[in-house]
């Protein structure tokens, strides 16, 4: 059974970067996606659709048809609550509330991998232990929170 992988919207969109200055996440997540896409079960959320179809992408298109057969996991209302403790407990600030929703979806549906490149507040060694507490107090799973660079399978030597 091969391990799910959430992808928030990060990843689709640095798929086709083009800044300088991205340039090195860029190439690992297209390395990432060509090499280790099959080796996961990959999920989004509609969280993720929308902040890619608001976006100010230059290849908003490609970005979209990327992932247009990745399967969504189901909005129910209790993501809300669980988002809402987030808030509440300091895990995210209200004004990041896309991040909230997109690690209330992968730990409700208990997802092994939430892929980012947001390093500020979720791929973020200071805030995992923060998070498993407060994912220990609603009952849910807490996913490892990393980087396609993280996410490699060790090649057999």
């Amino acid at each position: 059974m091969k391990e799910k992988v959430y992808l928030d919207s990060t990843i689709p969109s640095y798929y086709f970067d083009q800044r300088e200055s991205l340039n090195a996440f860029a190439e690992i997540t297209r390395r990432w996606w060509e090499e280790m896409t099959d080796d996961y079960e990959l999920y989004l959320s509609d969280a993720v659709l929308q902040e890619l179809n608001s976006g100010n992408y230059p290849r908003k298109n490609e970005i979209i048809e990327l992932v247009s057969t990745i399967p969504l996991l189901p909005l129910i209302p209790d993501l809300e609550q669980v988002v809402e403790f987030y808030i509440a407990n300091y895990v995210m600030p209200r004004s990041l509330v896309g991040d909230a929703v997109h690690l209330a979806y992968a730990s409700y549906y208990d997802i092994q991998y939430l892929l980012t490149w947001n390093c500020n507040h979720l791929a973020n060694a200071n805030k995992r232990k923060h998070i498993r507490v407060i994912n220990g107090r609603l009952g849910l799973s807490t996913p490892e929170i990393v980087t396609p660079l993280e996410l490699f399978k060790e090649e057999d030597a």
